[in-house]
């Protein structure tokens, strides 16, 4: 009989309000002390016009911080990008990745234009994919 996994991978885009280095590092703190309290892992990339988060982990645990990002203040516009099971996890050895915004892939002439829109889940996937990879080869 077949193992039934609850691992989900959930990725959404939010506009930063009020984004600083002090705002940033707050997200960030509770984001791991929360994340390893739940069992999720996952990466946040941070720029100035957008934030794009992959959270991993069980379903519910994982839907519930989801819906804590919607009502955290630091977050506007938040919009689900991606939500489905998975066998592993991309990001197992991080509470929570943070990567800096010169190494994201898309300029802000790209977001401001709508890529992330016009992005198919599985090219926003592969972008964590060459994240995860770049991670593990710098570890």
């Amino acid at each position: 009989m077949p193992i039934i996994s609850d691992l989900i991978q959930l990725i959404y885009v939010s506009k930063p309000f009020g984004y600083d280095g002090p705002t940033l590092g707050a997200i960030l703190i509770d984001a791991r002390r929360c994340n390893a309290r739940d069992g999720i892992t996952g990466a946040l990339v941070c720029r100035h016009d957008a934030y794009l988060q992959l959270l991993e982990g069980p379903a519910e645990k994982v839907r519930a911080t989801y819906q804590r990002i919607i009502r955290d203040d630091r977050h506007a516009n938040v919009e689900e990008l991606v939500n489905h099971a998975v066998t592993e996890r991309m990001f197992g050895d991080w509470a929570m990745l943070h990567d800096p915004e010169t190494s994201w892939v898309w300029s802000r002439e790209e977001i401001e234009d709508g890529v992330l829109e016009r992005a198919s889940p599985a090219e926003i996937v592969a972008m964590f994919a060459g994240l995860s990879e770049k991670a593990r080869a710098e570890g």
